[in-house]
């Protein structure tokens, strides 16, 4: 697929942080979008579909060069009851197993699919890539079988990106629009002991880095969506204070952290990942925001604009 030739691209998710930045960045380089939705389509641009029963039709990608699948509840949108955890499992297994046997069958070229930096568990201060084997919990399990519901599109010939997002820091939405108010009261604060990595990236990296895989048929597999430069909590905690203006003088006990948020502490706060984007480097991707300075500038000097 040429990188300068208009081309049809079908996303689910797409009206999520990230899906609806890729849509507006793709229709404003003249590439057609449809958006599969689980509403009744209102124009000829969405498609339906019905992930929980399995309701899709593959002759609706005819002429589609590369699904996106952004599809996925929020690890941190509740409490970790087995309930919810239930919900992000099936929130995302269910769905790409249902675009993935539709690529198969409509005999789609590209599959990129949404997974996570989770997959590699709490890494330590070790810097990971996409070599690095899958590590342990509940959000590398749950990784692992997100990707391997992939299977089908690539049996059958199609390029699947199985692309692994950090953090994504936008000037609305994401994990900012949840620390910006605390950050503003001063109520900023090192969580727990402020040595787990945090991989983040900023939405725009984020989107051009999509694109990027989308439109190089060389990437495959396995691809980090991060900044180059993964940073500590603490020194996470200490850039978006001077981003904002405001001090970040306490830490928060991880005892507090685990009273407050259960399990979801364990994996989702006060352990992480320090992953590097290898995969997109070496295939000539440079992030327009290198350093968590630049890309929180960015996030909080826009704000309200996506």
């Amino acid at each position: 697929m040429a990188a300068t030739a208009p081309a049809a691209i079908a996303i689910a998710g797409s009206s999520g942080l990230i899906g609806s930045a890729l849509v507006s960045a793709l229709r404003a380089s003249d590439h057609r979008v449809l958006r599969i939705v689980r509403r009744a389509p209102s124009n000829a641009d969405e498609l339906h579909w019905n992930p929980d029963t399995g309701e899709f039709d593959p002759a609706g990608l005819a002429g589609i060069d590369a699904v996106v699948n952004l599809c996925g509840v929020s690890v941190g949108g509740s409490r970790w009851s087995g309930a919810f955890k239930q919900s992000l499992r099936d929130s995302r297994i269910t769905p790409t197993e249902v675009l993935s046997a539709a690529v198969a069958e409509a005999g789609v070229p590209t599959l990129v699919n949404a997974s996570a930096v989770g997959f590699y568990g709490n890494t330590g201060d070790r810097t990971v890539d996409e070599t690095t084997p899958a590590g342990a919990g509940f959000l590398a399990r749950l990784c692992i079988d997100w990707e391997a519901a992939t299977v089908p599109a690539e049996a059958a010939g199609a390029r699947v990106v199985l692309a692994r997002t950090g953090l994504v820091l936008s000037p609305s939405g994401g994990i900012l629009s949840r620390l910006r108010p605390l950050f503003s009261l001063g109520l900023g604060a090192r969580l727990g002991n402020g040595r787990q990595y945090m991989p983040w990236i900023s939405l725009e990296d984020e989107v051009r880095a999509l694109l990027f895989v989308i439109f190089h048929g060389e990437l495959s597999g396995p691809v980090n969506l991060t900044g180059p430069a993964p940073v500590t909590n603490a020194e996470f905690t200490a850039a978006l204070g001077r981003a904002l203006n405001r001090p970040t003088p306490l830490p928060i006990p991880a005892f507090v952290i685990r009273a407050a948020l259960g399990e979801f502490a364990e994996e989702g706060v006060l352990t992480g990942q320090r992953a590097i984007p290898a995969a997109l480097e070496r295939a000539g991707f440079r992030c327009h925001h290198d350093t968590i300075g630049e890309a929180l500038a960015y996030a909080t000097a826009r704000r309200g604009q996506s």
